[in-house]
C-alpha cells in the first residue's frame, strides 16, 4: 500500500518521538525542535516505523493516508 505522510508543525510539541522512532522519515529542526518531514512517501520498509511514530506522537501531529486520499481532520 502506498502511503503519504503528513505533519502539522503547528501542533508539534517538539517531543522528538518521531525522530527517535523513524529517523529516516522524521527529524527535528535545530531552532525550535519541531518535526521536519524528511520523506513524505517512505518506502515500504519504513512504513511500520512511520506508523509507530504517528501513534506515539503526543500532539497527534503526524497522519498517514493512503496515497491519493486526503488526510483525516
Amino acid at each position: 500500500m502506498d502511503v503519504d505522510v503528513h505533519i502539522d508543525r503547528d501542533r508539534c510539541l517538539g517531543a522528538g518521538m518521531c525522530a527517535l522512532t523513524a529517523p529516516q522519515v522524521f527529524d527535528q529542526d535545530e531552532e525550535e525542535g519541531l518535526v521536519v518531514l524528511l520523506n513524505a512517501r517512505p518506502p515500504q520498509e519504513q512504513l511500520a516505523a512511520a506508523r509507530v511514530a504517528a501513534g506515539v506522537c503526543p500532539a497527534s501531529a503526524i497522519t498517514l493516508t493512503q496515497r491519493g486520499s486526503s488526510p483525516a481532520s
